[in-house]
């Protein structure tokens, strides 16, 4: 009896195994697409019903958006194929790049181009007129997995000799909206996060440029990319792409703040690796 339990145990335990890391259907009849979790979950996927719309006409699927919870379990649904399209911010487009087989094909474009730029705001009644002005305030910073509000403004502090934790101290709290109201209201006194964010966060009112103002701005960076799991039907990878360079729709572009999408690269990522081998970050701690 104990030999039929310990078979039966055996046979439980490789079934089991065979489900949880079979492989991600090539093909799948709805895609799962995964956007970044910048802001408010429903807000996202309310704003980006018009995508979800066109993607199901291009592609001929049912589209389920996502919205994770931080940037961590995005890149480990990314990992372990619960999602087959991500809206990634740079770094955590590297990141999950480390872990996961995936292939970037198209970047956010503004203005013609697919860069962008981070800032470094702080609260005007800090009396901060210069970076090294920083040193033994309080900085907010986005997610740890932030490219535009935490690895680009943090580095802008490196390069000026100021280090988390010996120089000032750092607080993450999740959303370049946080970072923006956190420096408003003076639980910090700087922070940074996406320049075209930051913008928004302005027009809408929300962010009272009385109070906070934007100290410097970053050169520019590599855009956000649109990744697809490098396991999908060669045939759906080509229709996936060409729905992304091909879209003009403004209503589907506007949460994007963008005009368009252009061709991008894993090279085109090079620069966001370099940043983060000067920071010294340790990326398997992401």
């Amino acid at each position: 009896m104990k030999k039929l339990f310990a078979v039966l145990a055996l046979i439980s335990f490789c079934l089991l195994g065979s489900v949880t890391y079979a492989a991600p259907n090539p093909d799948p009849g709805t895609l799962k697409v995964a956007l970044l979790p910048d802001e408010n979950a429903s807000t996202v996927i309310k704003n980006n019903k018009p995508l979800e719309m066109y993607l199901e006409k291009a592609l001929g699927k049912k589209i389920e958006l996502i919205v994770t919870t931080d940037y961590s379990s995005m890149i480990e649904g990314m990992r372990f194929g619960r999602i087959d399209l991500a809206y990634f911010g740079p770094l955590s487009y590297v990141l999950a790049k480390q872990k996961s087989k995936i292939e970037p094909f198209a970047a956010m474009q503004q203005k013609g181009t697919t860069t962008y730029q981070s800032v470094l705001i702080v609260n005007k009644a800090a009396g901060i007129n210069n970076i090294t002005d920083i040193k033994k305030k309080a900085v907010a910073w986005g997610d740890k997995a932030s490219t535009s509000s935490h690895l680009i403004p943090k580095s802008m502090l490196a390069d000026k000799g100021l280090f988390a934790g010996k120089d000032y101290k750092e607080h993450f709290v999740g959303a370049h909206d946080a970072v923006a109201m956190a420096v408003q209201n003076g639980h910090a006194q700087a922070g940074g996060l996406s320049k075209p964010i930051f913008k928004s966060l302005v027009q809408s009112g929300l962010i009272d440029l009385n109070k906070v103002k934007v100290l410097v701005e970053s050169k520019p960076f590599p855009q956000y990319p649109w990744t697809m799991r490098s396991n999908l039907k060669p045939e759906l990878k080509v229709k996936i792409r060409a729905a992304f360079l091909d879209l003009k729709d403004p209503n589907v572009l506007k949460p994007f703040k963008a005009d368009g999408f252009g061709p991008a690269t894993d090279k085109d990522y090079d620069v966001v690796r370099d940043l983060g081998s000067l920071l010294k970050l340790d990326f398997s701690k992401f």
